[in-house]
């Protein structure tokens, strides 16, 4: 698992390769993440927007950037977490993700960015 925390917001992201269990045209490696969102700050948050870096060690660097996460613009207390799944399909079987999130005070309306840890994406029998 890595994980980081910035301005009192913790990002955890977990991975695991998905080859045979979900179709993917995009790639010939599909792997899942798992991100886990703590505030523990004192601030009521909104998620607003993403902001991805992903390597594949054959195919280069991408970036992808958008609103919120899977449709998504959770608001998430203090104290409280929000998580999510998502997915990307890699040409290899080896590559990494990092980024960063942008958030909302809801009290006063700051925008304000975190970092998403870079995790790597290896599938299994890499390992062998």
């Amino acid at each position: 698992m890595s994980t980081a925390t910035t301005n009192d917001i913790k990002i955890s992201v977990e991975t695991s390769y998905q080859n045979g269990k979900i179709p993917n045209a995009d790639g010939d490696h599909m792997f899942a993440y798992r991100v886990t969102i703590s505030n523990q700050s004192d601030h009521t948050i909104k998620l607003l927007r993403r902001h991805w870096f992903i390597i594949d060690s054959v195919f280069g660097k991408n970036e992808i950037e958008g609103e919120g996460v899977i449709g998504l613009q959770p608001i998430i207390e203090p104290g409280e977490s929000h998580q999510y799944v998502s997915g990307c399909a890699l040409k290899s079987d080896i590559g990494k993700m990092y980024g960063n999130y942008l958030f909302e005070k809801q009290f006063d309306g700051k925008l304000f960015r975190v970092r998403i840890p870079e995790f790597k994406l290896i599938a299994p029998f890499r390992f062998n």
